[in-house]
């Protein structure tokens, strides 16, 4: 049985690609901006409430791509195609989940409660 070679790196690293500082400080900066702009939004009343949201949900999805693009470096390399793929699968996941018991929850207030 052949074994397959291994590489040793000398500085403990496991050979990934990480970010540099540059990058971490440029995900944080983006970080700060976006949860500064979801709490004023809330804090300053210049907008609807319905509006208020859709404009907090909005930050927070492209919060979630900060994060994990600056931070989790996650892209559409070659490299990351497995995480990516897993990360798709847990989305759907969620989405099946929360869509279904929102579902649920509907169908069941609809059928106990007088109309």
């Amino acid at each position: 049985m052949s074994q397959a070679p291994t590489t040793v790196m000398t500085n403990g690293e496991s050979g990934e690609s990480h970010g540099s500082y540059a990058s971490y400080l440029i995900g944080f900066v983006i970080s700060v901006v976006l949860t500064a702009a979801a709490f004023a939004a809330v804090m300053m009343h210049v907008i609807s409430p319905g509006t208020t949201v859709g404009v907090i949900a909005f930050l927070a999805v492209v919060q979630i791509v900060v994060h994990m693009v600056f931070f989790l470096h996650m892209n559409g390399s070659s490299e990351q195609s497995w995480n990516l793929m897993a990360f798709c699968f847990a989305v759907a996941c969620v989405l099946i989940i929360v869509g279904g018991t929102l579902f649920i929850l509907h169908d069941t207030s609809i059928n106990m409660m007088s109309r």
